[in-house]
């Protein structure tokens, strides 16, 4: 919990009642390795803040072909915005990597707070901002050669290496699986 109000401090302030308030509209999930928190098909209905573990966006392209587009991990924010705030369906999943702790808003909560706290919804606007961001952020660039686009991943993403199963690292830079286990045998 202490997590989350530390994020939210860092985009303005709030009193101990607001604190309270926003303490009392979430509730603590867990979430297993391979869970879905949303996917593609179904409306987005809530925002989570990760505790502990990483979350990764994914889509399956023309072809039927998984791919990773994101990865998100511990103190950010995780949801499928645009269709959160549309009420549309997602395109995207959002699937746990990792055992996943969260704390979960649900859309009726999340929107509830612009109601009651002066302010929330510029607080809401700079975190979905930053989360938009993280999840555009530090893509691969598919002009570069894999073994660049990697050694990026490796300088953007260091704790993921090793939390993260091989097939979706090499899903998200865009090379086979058997290509990546070369790669990372010959930077060794």
């Amino acid at each position: 919990m202490k997590e989350l109000i530390a994020y939210i401090l860092q985009f303005g302030n709030l009193n101990k009642q607001q604190i309270d308030l926003i303490e009392r509209n979430i509730t603590e999930e867990e979430l297993k390795k391979d869970e879905y928190f949303s996917e593609a098909g179904s409306i987005p209905k809530q925002v989570a803040f990760i505790v502990e573990g990483v979350i990764r966006g994914c889509y399956y392209n023309n072809k039927g072909e998984e791919i990773t587009r994101c990865f998100i991990s511990e103190n950010s924010l995780t949801v499928d915005y645009v269709n959160f705030e549309a009420n549309t369906a997602s395109s995207e999943y959002l699937q746990a990597c990792t055992d996943c702790k969260l704390i979960v808003f649900s859309k009726q909560n999340w929107e509830a707070l612009s109601d009651t706290i002066v302010g929330w919804d510029n607080l809401k606007n700079k975190m979905v901002q930053k989360c938009m961001y993280e999840k555009s952020r530090n893509g691969p660039v598919i002009s570069q050669d894999a073994t660049t686009r990697y050694l990026a991943f490796l300088e953007n993403h260091p704790s993921l290496a090793n939390r993260v199963p091989l097939a979706y690292i090499a899903s998200y830079l865009g090379v086979t699986q058997q290509s990546l286990s070369r790669i990372r045998k010959n930077i060794r």
